[in-house]
């Protein structure tokens, strides 16, 4: 019947959806250890993304980030710079 596939593919698509939520978690819990009580809300979130996408921080090309990086002038100015290709 109809209901039942309905079911079948909740129930399937279940725990794919729990298991990347698990994994965020346990990672934040690695991140924030007593070792770091003072950490900013910001580092921790960057802290945590990078952990949790790691395949892709593995592929950064560090030497091009460092050259953008040294040139701007004003080092006092937030740097946000996407090398994500997302």
């Amino acid at each position: 019947t109809p209901n039942i596939a309905v079911a079948l593919r909740i129930l399937f698509t279940l725990p794919v959806s729990v298991a990347s939520g698990e994994r965020s978690f346990s990672n934040l819990k690695l991140l924030k250890n007593d070792l770091r009580p003072t950490m900013s809300q910001n580092r921790l979130s960057g802290l945590a993304l990078i952990s949790t996408e790691s395949p892709i921080a593995k592929n950064l090309d560090f030497t091009e980030l460092l050259k953008d990086y040294a040139s701007i002038k004003n080092q006092n100015n937030s740097v946000n710079i996407n090398y994500f290709n997302l």
